[in-house]
């Protein structure tokens, strides 16, 4: 079976804190997967019980953990729907014990919410898809974190209401390191490019995959600018650029340095337990995450449509087709 997912029990079992977010992927990715375009609470016991181990000396103690893992699993699915709005590719049963697959042409919010899903879940992150027949080639698993570049490009645009820029290496449109800041410093005009003698010989981006402005109509420095990270690896937190692009990425690379202070953001396909969100924005800076960055899409679609420029744009409409056809030919297998 193509859509077969695996649900570890050690993320659940005797923990002050299940991982709900992960039992809320898996009901999820079975829903969009399976040919019925659902899946129900009680999977979540189903899957549970499965992994496990038969040695459990309190059976009804742990049957009972599972129920309230599958129920509150629920109640985490409602805060996404609550949170996305119409850009959350799933509706809930009247009964509440029901996912339901509603994409089934997704548009720009809900295929940035699907590819976040399917990178979340990768196997070098995640152990739900371990044993998934239909696991994307790697091919299509750098094709995936191209298209996320992409979608984080127009959130960050959409998260300030302005212009952004595809930064990060390759760039959608093959430039060089200097030749892509020229351009962008062509329009924000505070500072002056040129590269200092100890710079890195080769760059490719020096972290900062997205930039971002409002841009001032004046032509005058102190305007909202935006420096971000687009993380998909487990190791996202690590690549924090908060202490970076105000202090050694002006050094290098500009001669006259802006005076306008760039603000941190990072970019992540992932969805955060409101309890660890406090230490994730101290870490990285202002966060955009996978119960975020959906809404902000639709929103820079609207500044599309209004004139404003974001880079790569246009590939996210790419990113919509083949997610369609993903499912499709998973649910086929």
């Amino acid at each position: 079976m193509g859509f077969r997912l695996y649900l570890p029990p050690d993320r659940f079992s005797g923990l002050k804190r299940p991982d709900l977010d992960l039992a809320a992927d898996y009901l999820e990715l079975k829903a969009a997967c399976s040919r019925n375009g659902q899946s129900q609470s009680q999977d979540i016991v189903d899957a549970l019980e499965i992994a496990a181990d038969d040695d459990y000396p309190h059976v009804e103690g742990e049957l009972k953990v599972r129920e309230t893992v599958a129920a509150d699993t629920m109640v985490r699915i409602l805060s996404r729907k609550t949170a996305l709005r119409g850009t959350y590719p799933y509706d809930i049963s009247e009964q509440g014990d029901s996912v339901i697959f509603t994409a089934e042409q997704p548009d720009f919010g809900q295929a940035a919410y699907l590819v976040s899903l399917l990178l979340s879940n990768l196997r070098s992150v995640s152990q739900l898809l371990e044993y998934f027949d239909g696991y994307p080639t790697d091919p299509e698993i750098d094709m995936l974190r191209r298209h996320f570049q992409y979608i984080a490009t127009a959130a960050v645009a959409g998260e300030i209401g302005g212009r952004a820029w595809s930064f990060g290496f390759p760039r959608p449109d093959g430039s060089g390191f200097i030749p892509k800041l020229d351009e962008i410093w062509t329009v924000l005009k505070d500072g002056s490019i040129r590269a200092d003698d100890s710079a890195p010989n080769m760059p490719k981006d020096d972290g900062v995959d997205v930039f971002a402005c409002r841009e001032p109509t004046d032509g005058l420095p102190g305007f909202l600018l935006v420096a971000a990270q687009v993380a998909t690896g487990k190791n996202w937190k690590d690549k924090t650029i908060h202490a970076h692009i105000n202090s050694r990425f002006l050094h290098r690379w500009f001669d006259r340095l802006p005076v306008t202070r760039m603000i941190p953001y990072h970019v992540i396909p992932f969805a955060r337990p409101d309890e660890a969100f406090r230490d994730d924005v101290d870490t990285v800076g202002n966060l955009l995450h996978r119960l975020r960055v959906p809404c902000r899409v639709m929103e820079a679609k609207d500044l599309v449509d209004s004139g404003i420029t974001i880079e790569a744009f246009d590939q996210i409409s790419v990113a919509a087709d083949w997610i369609e056809s993903f499912i499709k030919r998973v649910r086929r297998q």
